[in-house]
């Protein structure tokens, strides 16, 4: 979220908010799964939902996008259902060693959100793997 506006900030927090607390997460887990400055303390998670944009924090940052991509990645999986997005999240998992990936991703940190995001989005996967393939020079 390099330069972008207060507002576009703002809004990128509102949306996190919404989708973490739609998870069932609580303050702590909030402060956790975004590594949060030690500076934000879980009593003050609540100022993100009444207005407050995140840190401008690199790792804060990229852990939006990754829950961003999530958000994304089930919309596709289930673009007619929203409860079945919160539902799979918070399921045992097969996958994640019979964890729910939400879990995963508040227990295991970075490697847990990129392992949730790699099941879910392929093309992030490929990407990883340093596969990505140049169709300009064909």
């Amino acid at each position: 979220m390099n330069e972008i506006s207060r507002d576009e900030r703002l809004s990128a927090t509102r949306r996190t908010m919404d989708l973490l607390q739609g998870w069932g997460l609580g303050a702590r887990e909030i402060a956790v799964i975004l590594q949060l400055p030690e500076t934000v303390k879980a009593r003050h998670i609540g100022r993100f939902c009444d207005g407050e944009p995140f840190p401008d924090d690199p790792l804060v940052n990229r852990r939006i996008d990754y829950l961003s991509r999530i958000e994304e990645a089930l919309h596709t999986f289930f673009p007619r259902n929203p409860e079945m997005r919160h539902l799979w999240v918070k399921r045992a998992n097969k996958r994640f060693g019979q964890r729910a990936p939400v879990s995963v991703m508040v227990e295991d940190g970075e490697s847990g959100m990129i392992s949730v995001l790699s099941h879910l989005d392929c093309t992030f996967a490929w990407d990883l793997t340093g596969s990505k393939t140049d169709y300009a020079q064909t």
